[in-house]
């Protein structure tokens, strides 16, 4: 149905702020020829207050399961997301607000109807076919536009959430294996597909054995104590600086949270999160594994939803 030379994708569950789509335009402006699609932030909605359409004052939620979701969600953007686009490898902009463009939106065939990771799968989709073209182009994050989104707020719709997006992972890293390591596709082949493999496909089945072998190999003698927990708490301190950087960069790029206690509250929260949330959500994704072994296809699941009025 859209007519223009630039399409703008929105979840449901969303909201723009007044100056993102100007922002998100930008890339496109300057770079007219090259740009294929842009990707804005993403930020937690939850505990905002809206009156509108606009958010007029940003609070943090009270549900600890939704302040977990914040730092996951500036980690994934303003050091995941903004990482890959400077080495010009960028998988994935985000199905909650992405701007692209139509008429290479057309040709690729559009948003795929058999895979829950639709968004995923079609920038894929998108670099292959330039690559095959070896076209000059760019896919590109930029930080300055915000969309917000509502997360769940209750554990069984994580959980069908988190489930999902680990199926559309494999499906979409499935369907263009073809691509890995292959010099054609550079970058995108090596670094976007070979990052897919080592977190999405091997990592779920690495952590979630290591939970079980490391105590076993402990108790067996095979695994030295001190060496054990030196270990762990290497990932563990890795994991926190990773986070707590993240919300450091937030505040100064985008400087949302006005309240030094807020900034305070979520540093906490990058330490909690390692030490139980973090490993529940790899027994959903060893779930979604599980499912797509099955050849399970298509349904999202209930996604329950507040509702921007009644976010507090």
């Amino acid at each position: 149905l859209a007519r223009r030379p630039l399409i703008a994708c929105l979840d449901a569950d969303s909201m723009l702020e007044p100056d993102s789509l100007l922002r998100v335009v930008q890339p496109f402006i300057s770079h007219p020829e090259r740009m294929v699609a842009v990707g804005g932030t993403v930020r937690v909605i939850n505990g905002c207050t809206v009156r509108k359409g606009r958010i007029v004052d940003v609070g943090l939620p009270r549900s600890l399961l939704a302040q977990l979701q914040i730092i996951e969600y500036l980690r994934a953007f303003l050091m995941g997301r903004l990482g890959w686009s400077e080495l010009k490898a960028l998988p994935l902009v985000a199905g909650a607000f992405a701007v692209m463009r139509r008429a290479a939106v057309i040709e690729v065939g559009g948003y795929a109807r058999d895979t829950v990771g639709e968004d995923f799968e079609l920038i894929m989709r998108l670099h292959r076919l330039m690559r095959d073209r070896g076209e000059d182009y760019e896919i590109r994050f930029v930080p300055e536009p915000v969309c917000w989104t509502e997360v769940p707020s209750d554990m069984c719709s994580l959980a069908r959430q988190r489930i999902r997006w680990q199926r559309g992972a494999l499906e979409t890293f499935f369907r263009h294996a073809g691509m890995l390591f292959k010099p054609r596709y550079g970058r995108i082949g090596a670094l976007s597909l070979g990052h897919c493999l080592i977190v999405d496909v091997v990592g779920p089945l690495a952590e979630v054995a290591g939970y079980v072998l490391v105590p076993l190999f402990w108790v067996t003698g095979l695994l030295d104590l001190d060496f054990a927990l030196a270990y762990v708490a290497l990932i563990f301190v890795y994991g926190i600086f990773i986070s707590i950087s993240s919300l450091v960069l937030e505040e100064l790029e985008l400087k949302r949270f006005e309240k030094t206690r807020h900034l305070l509250v979520l540093a906490f929260v990058a330490i909690l999160e390692n030490f139980g949330y973090r490993q529940i959500n790899n027994l959903f994704r060893i779930v979604g594994w599980w499912q797509f072994l099955r050849g399970k296809k298509g349904s999202w699941g209930e996604m329950r939803r507040a509702g921007f009025t009644s976010a507090r």
